[in-house]
């Protein structure tokens, strides 16, 4: 019954999964940086495997989110997502572009903390976090060790990106120095015979907004790619490891040379699904320009934009808490 949501199955070999360790070992950022772009070229998506992460705390992280989706919904309601998306969002509030239905999950939304002088400059997507500290205390203590660890692997990805890209190893740096480090707790349940019938997804077909995902996800599987060939393909679970993807700031940033990728949900496991996503933005405030990366002679197919302002007006495209 889910004809709308068929994907192939893949090996991985198609699925590049590349050890970041043994990459630094063999070659330093550079190789890994060579690795990384020949796999947003080629295929769209990878692995990163090998990165260092404490796997105790990503199964901490994981077990605070589950338990804090399970609390009744008044409690959770308590940190209701705000119009900076800081807090809990129910189910039927995310409506993706061009998708059939809303989508079928809940989201727990934070940032990096920022501090009061960021606050006065009343950026897009600044604002303090909502967390349930009254309510579910464990939430905040759990998540945040394992975010610090996923942003300084990002903050390794984007310096080899740089150099794979032809850049200095910091060019990034500048434009990262108050990093929006925007977060999800994602919770899916199973998906029915009502959901097949509305056409609905877990999270229908959508690129990201930002610069770079790093996507934890558990056992279940559920997550689709579309390749470079538009093929919707299955990107199974790989133990210990983050599926990363570009985001639709980095494909404008690179003029186009790095591709934004298509992906989707379906939980089709009978059973509750969790992932986190934390998308590695650059400063609110940061110029995203095209130029930067275009070669000579290279059209601008881009023009250049803000990267708060950015993802702000996209969040008001696909979440409909912003319309009332």
């Amino acid at each position: 019954m889910y004809e709308y949501a068929s994907a192939r199955s893949v090996d991985f070999t198609d699925i590049p999964c590349i050890s970041v360790a043994e990459s630094i070992a063999s070659g330093g950022k550079a190789e890994l940086g060579r690795e990384l772009v020949s796999a947003a070229r080629q295929v769209g998506f990878f692995y990163l495997c090998d990165h260092g992460i404490d796997a105790g705390l990503r199964d901490g992280a994981f077990a605070a989110s589950a338990e804090f989706f399970a609390l009744d919904e008044t409690r959770k309601a308590a940190v209701a997502v705000d119009k900076n998306q800081r807090g809990w969002m129910a189910q039927g509030v995310t409506r993706l572009e061009g998708s059939a239905a809303a989508d079928a999950k809940e989201v727990f939304f934070w940032g990096r903390e920022p501090d009061e002088v960021q606050l006065a400059e009343k950026l897009a997507l600044v604002a303090p976090n909502r967390w349930p500290d009254e309510t579910a205390p464990f939430l905040r203590t759990a998540v945040t060790p394992y975010y610090e660890q996923v942003m300084a692997v990002g903050d390794l990805a984007l310096s080899a990106l740089a150099e794979g890209l032809g850049k200095d190893a910091d060019f990034f740096t500048p434009f990262y120095r108050q990093g929006l480090g925007r977060g999800q707790l994602v919770c899916y349940p199973p998906s029915g015979t009502a959901d097949a019938e509305a056409m609905r997804f877990g999270a229908a077909g959508h690129t990201d907004f930002g610069v770079l995902t790093l996507l934890s996800q558990d056992d279940l599987g559920g997550l689709q790619v579309q390749n470079r060939s538009g093929d919707w393909i299955e990107a199974p679970p790989v133990k210990d490891s983050l599926v990363c993807n570009i985001g639709d700031l980095l494909e404008r940033w690179t003029n186009g040379i790095l591709v934004s990728t298509r992906h989707r949900v379906i939980n089709r496991s009978g059973k509750t699904r969790y992932s986190i996503p934390i998308f590695h933005d650059p400063s609110s405030d940061a110029v995203i320009d095209p130029a930067d990366f275009a070669h000579d002679g290279m059209p601008i197919r881009f023009e250049p934009v803000q990267a708060g302002a950015y993802i702000m007006s996209r969040n008001r495209k696909n979440f409909l808490h912003y319309n009332e």
